[in-house]
């Protein structure tokens, strides 16, 4: 499972054959230059779920309600999963929270949308949490983390996310569990894994810091960069554009031309 945020990002991520691709609410930082999550809205989302709905043609899509969207109550949230699917075109959606969420995800499964729960590390709800904390590291943790897992899958969820938890916890709650886990700081014991795309891929300027949990798997940055600069160059070098960029007109039309233009 990888995220995206916009055409390329998912055409490219649908290309390498991602099982899956959801449209974070991460993209509040890493699209659109916020703070945290707490700030994109149902409006920013729906247009990135329908800008990622346009390049995927293998990957199921999964949407993130954002936060404010689905809290109130199951009805509120019923509502704005309908948007996605109908407005956003993705297949499914994800929401963050664990046994208080049961309720919720039994109501948007029950009217036929998939739903992705998200359990351990919730990042919309970071401020209650002390901040981006490992969850579960205790006995008690684990256990709580264990009580969400088997509350949002016996509430109707296909799959769970689970964030930085200890691997060995979830792994075992992988293994108590009968439907898939998507790990993410969480070990590889999960059913499978899920990274944000800008992060693995190196799409952010150096020094910037990223999760333990990330492995940067290239530099786009580096390239990008790179190609821009050379770009610059060669337009003030006046390399580029190069005869093979060009299009041609016959010298006949050009002297015609040119006499024509020397009368103005």
């Amino acid at each position: 499972m990888m995220t995206a945020h916009d055409f390329p990002s998912a055409h490219v991520a649908d290309a390498a054959g991602m099982d899956m691709i959801l449209v974070g609410d991460s993209l509040a930082m890493v699209a659109l230059g916020m703070q945290d999550t707490s700030e994109v809205t149902v409006d920013d989302m729906l247009l990135h779920c329908k800008s990622v709905a346009r390049a995927t043609k293998a990957a199921f899509t999964i949407g993130d309600l954002p936060m404010g969207s689905y809290e109130i109550s199951p009805e509120q949230a019923l509502a704005t999963a309908i948007r996605f699917v109908k407005e956003g075109r993705v297949q499914g959606i994800k929401l963050e929270g664990g046994k208080e969420m049961a309720p919720t995800i039994k109501k948007i499964s029950e009217a036929g949308i998939p739903v992705l729960a998200h359990i351990g590390l919730t990042p919309q709800r970071q401020n209650a949490l002390g901040g981006f904390r490992v969850q579960g590291k205790t006995s008690k943790g684990a256990m709580g983390v264990l009580e969400d897992a088997f509350a949002v899958q016996e509430a109707g969820c296909f799959a769970t996310v689970v964030e930085a938890v200890p691997a060995e916890v979830a792994s075992i709650i992988t293994q108590k569990l009968s439907v898939p886990t998507i790990g993410i700081g969480a070990g590889n014991g999960c059913s499978g894994q899920v990274l944000v795309q800008v992060d693995m891929s190196g799409y952010f300027p150096p020094g910037r810091t990223i999760p333990k949990f990330v492995k940067q798997y290239g530099n786009v940055w580096a390239e990008s960069l790179r190609a821009i600069e050379s770009y610059r160059d060669e337009v003030k070098s006046r390399q580029y554009p190069a005869p093979e960029h060009t299009y041609p007109i016959s010298q006949e039309e050009l002297d015609a031309f040119t006499r024509e233009a020397g009368k103005i």
